[in-house]
C-alpha cells in the first residue's frame, strides 16, 4: 500500500487521541483490544485505510446474527451478551472461579478448577464460569455462548455505611487469602454475597474497581439512593423518550393492556396481588372471548413469547383470592408461561404483609402500573352501573360486591355469586397509567429483582424457571451503521433545547442495532455555530457515556471518590439538583407570565385534546389521556422480606411528604385508605397527615388560598354489616380513618379547628362516590358506594403521583407491603388558571384531573372550562361542594343508605336497618334499596313519587364523606375480637 501522510483523503475519519480515549466509556472497545491502540500509534497507516477498516468493523458489528454467533464470540473471547444492546455497553468479562453454584455438567476438562497447570489452587467445589459485568448487574454464565445466567447479582442501593463507621459499603471488595497464590474478591448486594477467584492480584483490583464503578456510575448509580431515597433516578431530564399516559377506570386500562399483550414480541412480565385467568379485558364478554386473559396469554405463548407471572401467595385463612387455583390454571396454558407464588409464610415468618404491586410489562417497551389488578370486580365504565341483568358486561363472579359476599370458590367462575335481581354490584373507580422509555425499564428492573429473589427462595433448582436479567435504560444508537437514522431538531420549549432522536432500536427492531466498536469523538459534539457535526452523534450520548467529573475535575471513579447519597427530600429543581435544572417554583412562575383569557379559549377544549397523539392509546370517552413527554421517577416500598434488599426503601412515603410540602395552591388525593399520623403520634408512623397539616398552616399564616381535596371510599370494601359480630375488620379500618380525619387529638380536623374555626373546610375537605340504578326491568332501584381504589395525588395540575400504594403504614413504611409507583412531572404545558391567575399546567396532570372531576361531577365535555381553575370559589364551593351536598341529600331522602351523618350510634343503626327491612321487604347490607314510592306531604296530602324521578337531580357520583357517622361509638376492636391483637394489619 502506498501511503501519503501529507494528503489525507477528504473522507477520512479523525483519530482519537489516547487521552480522549481514556475519558470515554466505549461500549465494546474490549472486543478487539489490539486495533484501537494500533490505530492511535501507527502514523504510517493511511487515513483511507483507517476509514475503510472502521467502516468494515461497523458493518461487521451491524450484523447482530453474525456477531452473536458462537464462532465469533469464541474468536473475540467475548460472550453473546457483549453485543446485546438491550443490556447496555460492554464493561468487563472473563473466566473466573466460583464456589457457591451447584455442579455444572462437564463435557471436558475445561471446567477444572485449576487456573494454572503448575499447582492446584482449590478443591473440587470451585468451578470455572464466565463472568459478565454490565452497567446494572454481574452475571455468571456456564459458557460465553450461553444467554441464560447460572447466577446474577442485580445491583441495588447499598447501606449508607458499614457497622464500623468506615463509610459507604462497597459493592465489591478484595479478600485476603491464606494461600498467597490465591486471589479473590467478594461481591455483596442486598442479602447476597458471592466470593470470586481470579488469576492474579492485579485482576482482583481491576474487577473490584470495575464493579464498584459500574454500581455507582451516573446517571443510574444503582448502588446509591436517588431523590426520595429511591433506587431509580429521575428520567426525562433530557429527551430520552420518557412518556406517560393515564387511564381512568378499568374499561380504558384493560383495553390498553390487552392491546399491548397482543403486540408482544418477546416477553411479558405480570405481577399482581390478585389475578384471575378468566378475566375478560374487553366487554361485552360474549363478543370478546379472545380478549380473556388466559386466551391472550395462550396465543402469545404459542408464538414463542416468554411470560413470567409473579403472584402474591396469600394467607388462605385471611383472604379468598385463591392464588393456588390461578397458578394451576396459568401453568396449564403453555410451557412458555412461568408462575411463581411468594412468599412461603411458614418459612419466612411473614403473615401480615402482602405483595401489593400491580404490574404488566411488555417487551421492556411499555409498562402499566396503578391501582388495577387483573382480577374480578375491577372492570368498570364511567357510568359505574350497579346492575347487569341479564349479564352482558360482568359474567359470573365478575358481578362482584365484597360488602355483600366473598366467593368461597373461584373454580366455577361463570356461576353467579350474587342474585343479580336483588343485590347491586359494587362499582369500582380506579386510575392506571402506562409508561414508555427508561421509567418502563426501571420498573422492569424492579420486577426482575423480585422474580429472582422469589426464584432463589422458592425454586432454586427448577431449570424451567430461569433467572432474569434487567435491560439497560436506553440503547446507544448507531450513527454509522446501515440501519440507523438520527435526527437532531432544536426547538424552543420552556427555554430549553429539546433533542429529538430516532434510533432504530425498538421492540420491533432489536436485531438491528448494537453499540459501536469505534465511536467518534465525544468532545465537542457541536461546531461553534451550534450545528451538529457530520457524524450526527446526539448530545445525550455525551452525558451517558462520558464519565462525570467531580469537583476536582477528575473522572468519576469509585477509587477516587465516594458518592454521597442524595437526600430523601431533595429540593425540587425541575427534577434533580445536580444537573443545573431551573428551580421548580421559579420555572413555573417564569413560564406562567402572560395572561390568557379563559373565556376566549375553545369551549370544546376537552373534546379537541389529542389523545394518543404520539402513538399511545386512543379513546373518545375522556377516560384515556394524551401520551405526554414527562419527567418521571419510579418509587417503591420494599424491604428484606419482599425483595431481598439490604435495607428498607420507603421512597413512596418520602415522595408524598415532599410533594405536599412543595405544593403552591392545590392538592387532590384519591386513595383507598386515608390513615396517617401527626408528629408525635406513636401509633401511626407515616407522616402524610403531618405534611398536609404543616402545608395548610403555612397557607393560613401567609393568608393565601390553598385547597386539599381527598376522595376515599365511604366504607371499607370488606364483607359484613357494620353491626355484625364478624365485621370487626370493617370497624377497625373505620376507626383508624376517623382517628386520622376528625376524631380525637391525633386527627387533622381537630387540630386545624382550634386555629381555623369554621374556615376549616376552606382548606381541606373529604368526599366519597356513590351510584344508583335499576337492577333489572321492573326490579328495585338500588344504590351502592363507588369503591375508590385509585392511589393518586395531583399537585398544582403539574405533578402527579400514581401507583399501588395506599395512604397507610402498610403501604408506606417499606418494611410491610411491597408497592410500586411513579412521580410524573409534565414537560408539555397547557394554558390554564390557578387561583384566578394565568397558569401553565401540565398536559398529563391537568387532563387527568379534568377527566376525574368531569366524571365525579357529571359534567359534559363542553363544560369542562368551568372547573379549569380548582382553587377559586366558583369552582371549589359553587360547583364541587354544592354538587356533593346536593347528591348526598338526595341519596339520603331516597335510600337512607349508610354511612350517613344522621346515625351516631349502633343502636340507631339497628333501628334503621329494622325499619327499612320492614318497609322495603328486602334491603342490601348497606340499606341500598329504594321503596317503590317516596312519600311526601303536599298541602296536608300524602304524595307518592317515583324514586327515579327524585334521583334524576343527582349529578355525577360525588357525595360528602359522613364525618359524623357513628361518632358516639368506639369502632376500635374489643379485646375479645381477634382484630384487637393484629392492630397493624388495619393501618
Amino acid at each position: 500500500m502506498v501511503q501519503d501522510d501529507d494528503d489525507a483523503d477528504e473522507d477520512s475519519v479523525p483519530l482519537h487521541t489516547d487521552e480522549s480515549a481514556k475519558n470515554r466509556d466505549v461500549p465494546s472497545s474490549a472486543a478487539l483490544p489490539i486495533i484501537r491502540p494500533a490505530l492511535g500509534r501507527q502514523q504510517s497507516i493511511a487515513d483511507r485505510a483507517k476509514s475503510a477498516m472502521q467502516g468494515y468493523l461497523n458493518h461487521f458489528l451491524g450484523n447482530i446474527s453474525l456477531v452473536n454467533s458462537r464462532e465469533v464470540c469464541k474468536f473475540l473471547e467475548v460472550s453473546m451478551l457483549s453485543f446485546s444492546p438491550e443490556y447496555g455497553p460492554k464493561l468487563k468479562e472473563e473466566y473466573v472461579m466460583v464456589k457457591h453454584l451447584p455442579k455444572i455438567p462437564k463435557d471436558d476438562d475445561s471446567r477444572k478448577c485449576c487456573m494454572s497447570s503448575c499447582f492446584s489452587c482449590c478443591n473440587d467445589n470451585w468451578q470455572k464460569v464466565w463472568a459478565v459485568l454490565k452497567p446494572g448487574f454481574l452475571a455468571l454464565l456456564a459458557d460465553p455462548s450461553d444467554t441464560q445466567p447460572l447466577d446474577i447479582i442485580v445491583f441495588d442501593v447499598l447501606p449508607a455505611s458499614d457497622r464500623n463507621g468506615d463509610g459507604r459499603l462497597s459493592l465489591a471488595s478484595e479478600m485476603k487469602e491464606r494461600n498467597p497464590l490465591r486471589h479473590s474478591f467478594k461481591v455483596t448486594c442486598g442479602l447476597r454475597s458471592i466470593r470470586i477467584r481470579v488469576r492474579s492480584s492485579s485482576k482482583v483490583k481491576d474487577w473490584v474497581a470495575a464493579i464498584n464503578d459500574a454500581g455507582l456510575r451516573p446517571p443510574e448509580g444503582w448502588c446509591h439512593p436517588h431523590r426520595y431515597g429511591s433506587f431509580a433516578p429521575p428520567r426525562g431530564l433530557i429527551e430520552d423518550d420518557s412518556q406517560a399516559q393515564w387511564f381512568v377506570d378499568g374499561q380504558a386500562a384493560f383495553d390498553a393492556i390487552a392491546s399491548s399483550i397482543e403486540d408482544a414480541k418477546s416477553e411479558i412480565f405480570i405481577c399482581g396481588w390478585w389475578l384471575c385467568p378468566e378475566l375478560y379485558l374487553r366487554r361485552p364478554f360474549h363478543a370478546h372471548t379472545s380478549a380473556r386473559l388466559d386466551n391472550l396469554l395462550e396465543a402469545k405463548a404459542k408464538q414463542g413469547v416468554q411470560i413470567y407471572i409473579l403472584l402474591y401467595k396469600e394467607v388462605a385463612l385471611a383472604l379468598k383470592i385463591n392464588s393456588v387455583y390461578s397458578k394451576k390454571k396459568l401453568l396449564s396454558i403453555h410451557e412458555n408461561v412461568r408462575v411463581l407464588r411468594y412468599p412461603d409464610h411458614f418459612s419466612t415468618g411473614v403473615y401480615l404483609w402482602s405483595h401489593h404491586e400491580k404490574l404488566v410489562i411488555v417487551d421492556h417497551h411499555i409498562c402499566f402500573i396503578g391501582g388495577l389488578d387483573l382480577c374480578f370486580g375491577r372492570y368498570d365504565t364511567p357510568e359505574h352501573k350497579v346492575g347487569d341483568f341479564p349479564p352482558v358486561m360482568w359474567p359470573g363472579k365478575d358481578y362482584y360486591n365484597p360488602r355483600e359476599s366473598e366467593p368461597n370458590s373461584w373454580e366455577d367462575t361463570m356461576k353467579d355469586e350474587l342474585e343479580r335481581e336483588k343485590y347491586p354490584r359494587m362499582p369500582w373507580h380506579d386510575v392506571h397509567c402506562a409508561l414508555w422509555g427508561p421509567p418502563c425499564r426501571d420498573i422492569a428492573r424492579h420486577f426482575v429483582q423480585r422474580w429472582n429473589y422469589a426464584k432463589r427462595s422458592k425454586a432454586p433448582n427448577e431449570q424451567a424457571i430461569p433467572l432474569l436479567m434487567p435491560q439497560h435504560h436506553m440503547v446507544i444508537p448507531h450513527y454509522l451503521g446501515r440501519s440507523s437514522e438520527i435526527q437532531i431538531e432544536s426547538k424552543n420549549t420552556d427555554n430549553q433545547r429539546v433533542i429529538k432522536r430516532e434510533d432504530s432500536f425498538s421492540s420491533s427492531s432489536q436485531d438491528q442495532d448494537i453499540p459501536l466498536l469505534l465511536p467518534q469523538e465525544s468532545d465537542g459534539l457541536t461546531s461553534p455555530e451550534g450545528n451538529p457535526k457530520p457524524n450526527g452523534l446526539i448530545s445525550f450520548l455525551h452525558h451517558i457515556d462520558k464519565p462525570r467529573k467531580n469537583s476536582n475535575g477528575l473522572p468519576f471513579s469509585f477509587r477516587k471518590d465516594k458518592a454521597a447519597a442524595v437526600g430523601l427530600d431533595t429540593p425540587m429543581k425541575g427534577f434533580v439538583d445536580d444537573l443545573g435544572s431551573v428551580h421548580y417554583h421559579e420555572k413555573k412562575s417564569a413560564d406562567r407570565l402572560g395572561h390568557v383569557d379563559l373565556q376566549d379559549t375553545d369551549r370544546e377544549w376537552w373534546e379537541t385534546q389529542e389523545r394518543g397523539d404520539q402513538g399511545g392509546f386512543a379513546g373518545d370517552s375522556g377516560q384515556i389521556g394524551p401520551r405526554a413527554s414527562c419527567r418521571c421517577q419510579v418509587i417503591r416500598s420494599v424491604s428484606q422480606w419482599s425483595a431481598g434488599t439490604s435495607q428498607n426503601e420507603e421512597s413512596i412515603h418520602n415522595a408524598y411528604c415532599s410533594l405536599i410540602e412543595k405544593a403552591e395552591y392545590f392538592i387532590y388525593i384519591e386513595n383507598q385508605f386515608f390513615i396517617s399520623g401527626l408528629s408525635g403520634d406513636e401509633m401511626i408512623r407515616n407522616r402524610v397527615l403531618e405534611a398536609l397539616h404543616r402545608r395548610i398552616m403555612r397557607a393560613y399564616n401567609d393568608k393565601k388560598s390553598f385547597r386539599v381535596i381527598v376522595v376515599i371510599p365511604l366504607l371499607p370494601g370488606f364483607q359484613g354489616g357494620l353491626d355484625d359480630s364478624g365485621a370487626a375488620s370493617v370497624r377497625a379500618i373505620m376507626h383508624w380513618q376517623y382517628r386520622t380525619i376528625c376524631r380525637g387529638q391525633n386527627s387533622i380536623l381537630h387540630n386545624l379547628y382550634e386555629l381555623l374555626g369554621s374556615r376549616i373546610h376552606d382548606y381541606i375537605s373529604f368526599y366519597g362516590l356513590r351510584s344508583y340504578g335499576r337492577l333489572s326491568d321492573g326490579g328495585p332501584v338500588a344504590t351502592s358506594q363507588v369503591y375508590v381504589h385509585s392511589k393518586i395525588m395531583i399537585i398544582d395540575d403539574c405533578v402527579s403521583l400514581i401507583g399501588s400504594a395506599n395512604i397507610n403504614d402498610r403501604s408506606l413504611l417499606g418494611s410491610r407491603d411491597s408497592e410500586i409507583g411513579v412521580v410524573i412531572e409534565d414537560r408539555e404545558l397547557i394554558d390554564s388558571y390557578m387561583d384566578g391567575k394565568p397558569w401553565k399546567a401540565g398536559k398529563f396532570s391537568l387532563t387527568l384531573r379534568l377527566s376525574l372531576w368531569s366524571e365525579h361531577l357529571g359534567l359534559p365535555a363542553g363544560e369542562v372550562n368551568q372547573i379549569m381553575d380548582p382553587v377559586i370559589e366558583s369552582t371549589y364551593k359553587d360547583i364541587w361542594m354544592t354538587v356533593a351536598k346536593t347528591n348526598t341529600a338526595i341519596y339520603q331522602d331516597v335510600f337512607s343508605c349508610v354511612p350517613n351523618d344522621l346515625i351516631h350510634t349502633r343502636l340507631a343503626f339497628r333501628q334503621s336497618v329494622a325499619f327499612w327491612k320492614e318497609k322495603v321487604g328486602h334491603t342490601t347490607i348497606d340499606l341500598g334499596i329504594a321503596p317503590k314510592n317516596l312519600e311526601s306531604y303536599d298541602d296536608g296530602n300524602i304524595k307518592n313519587t317515583d324514586p327515579l324521578e327524585r334521583l334524576t337531580s343527582v349529578r355525577g357520583h360525588l357525595v360528602s364523606f359522613p364525618l359524623e357517622f357513628m361518632c358516639q361509638e368506639s369502632l376500635r376492636p374489643a379485646f375479645n375480637e381477634s382484630e384487637y391483637y393484629a392492630t397493624q394489619v388495619f393501618h
